[in-house]
């Protein structure tokens, strides 16, 4: 393509020579690079990088795909809709944010290779500060639906030392696939903490994990129907670990032998993070004695937190 027909595109005249803000290019590449320049001022020196390079790879994917005008409206209207959609219970960015991979994508690029450490994924968009306190062995459903289930597991350092007091911050979606915030009634269920005793061992009930779909009634539902994907998530169990002097560890404990395992709807599931649930009859006594009338299950998460 020769410089007359960029000239004409850009709708631009001038050597495209200069630097800074609102200097002319001639061709899509000078535009680029005058759009870059204009970050050199920044004062801080990682807004520049990063500023520079989204403009960069921003551009490259409008100069790959010869992005029509249409294309781009098109987008912006998406992002508009993202943004009417979100409220303090629901957050559309970050469900965006999951069904392209780029959560797992940041959550890999700084969590590389840890070793003996538990893995990390995503934290979702679901994730409540302040929830309620239980005791060892007390129930976070809080009346949420669902089939019960014992998890029990220690909270250890990679040389295998306990960390006593470890808070374990736990949530899940209900039966109906639903997270208490999904609600209208303001109640607070499916979701506690707790913490480890002096050998760094704890345990809870909390209901057998089911799969169930992301909010898919916005924009990034009908962005996944158009896609033919499906918004399912696979069963899991939310975990966040902290512990003084100890890297928080945000994580997922899934359901091994869901079929959904494979089409994870946010890309977060990790082998090592697969637990089989053990399925109990009705009247199969229980670790703690509870008196169940129906089936249970009972699982065990073992957790390496890595030091700081």
């Amino acid at each position: 393509m020769t410089e007359t027909t960029e000239t004409t595109r850009t709708g631009t005249t001038g050597t495209g020579t200069g630097t800074g803000t609102g200097t002319r290019g001639t061709t899509e590449q000078e535009l680029t690079d005058n759009v870059v320049a204009s970050f050199d001022t920044a004062k801080d020196e990682r807004f520049r990088e990063v500023m520079q390079a989204l403009v960069r790879h921003a551009h490259a994917f409008v100069r790959e795909t010869r992005l029509t005008e249409a294309e781009w409206s098109a987008a912006i209207g998406f992002l508009t809709a993202a943004g009417h959609i979100t409220t303090d219970t629901r957050q559309e960015f970050v469900l965006l944010s999951d069904v392209l991979g780029i959560s797992m994508l940041t959550v890999a690029v700084n969590e590389p290779g840890l070793g003996e450490s538990t893995e990390s994924t995503v934290l979702g968009p679901f994730f409540v500060q302040d929830s309620p306190e239980i005791d060892l062995g007390g129930d976070i459903a809080g009346g949420a639906k669902g089939e019960p289930s014992w998890v029990a597991g220690t909270v250890k350092d990679t040389d295998g030392n306990p960390v006593p007091g470890a808070r374990i911050e736990v949530w899940e979606a209900d039966d109906d696939g639903m997270y208490d915030v999904q609600y209208d009634d303001g109640a607070l269920a499916g979701r506690a903490h707790l913490f480890a005793d002096t050998e760094g061992r704890y345990r809870f009930w909390a209901l057998t994990p089911t799969p169930y779909p992301i909010p898919d009634d916005g924009p990034v539902g009908r962005l996944l129907q158009h896609a033919g994907r499906s918004p399912m998530r696979a069963p899991h169990l939310h975990f966040k670990v902290t512990a003084p002097g100890f890297h928080t560890l945000i994580t997922h404990m899934f359901v091994a032998g869901d079929p959904t395992l494979d089409s994870d709807s946010v890309f977060g599931v990790k082998e090592s993070l697969v637990r089989p649930f053990d399925r109990h009859r009705p009247g199969t006594p229980t670790p703690d004695s509870r008196q169940l009338e129906g089936p249970w299950t009972s699982a065990r998460f073992d957790i390496v937190l890595r030091k700081e």
